[in-house]
């Protein structure tokens, strides 16, 4: 177990991060993102990036696969992993956002693990605290 998500998990998430990034249209920047989060539920919701010609209208990968799960019920989520990179080249480390961090600070807790990964044994993690300290809450 590394932080509260045991290292299966975490490598299901991986795996799942990198099957629903084939799924990212990315037309404009070829930049290819795929994410997988594990709701407190045990369920396990993905996403992928969906540009825009208008790039104000697309969407992140994180923000998918969280929406997607809130939209099936899920408020609360354990940890992500995130993976991306051009097109047709290796992965890279790939961190969210700032947009996905404050998403991410209304329905992670702070030791939410965000895991980083660059192929299915290589990945850091990092704290969403790690990411964003000091973030938007309520007030």
């Amino acid at each position: 177990m590394k932080n509260g998500v045991e290292e299966k998990v975490i490598l299901e998430l991986i795996e799942k991060a990198i099957e629903a990034r084939k799924y990212a249209y990315a037309p404009y920047s070829n930049f290819m993102v795929g994410a997988a989060v594990l709701g407190c539920n045990g369920l396990i919701y993905i996403g992928c990036n969906i540009e825009n010609a208008s790039y104000g209208a697309s969407n992140c990968a994180e923000r998918t696969a969280i929406f997607k799960g809130i939209s099936e019920g899920c408020t609360s989520f354990a940890g992500i992993a995130i993976v991306g990179g051009r097109k047709d080249e290796e992965l890279i480390k790939c961190s969210p956002c700032g947009i996905c961090r404050q998403v991410m600070s209304e329905f992670f807790d702070k030791s939410s693990q965000i895991i980083l990964a660059t192929d299915y044994d290589k990945y850091v993690i990092k704290s969403l605290d790690e990411l964003l300290p000091c973030s938007f809450t309520e007030f």
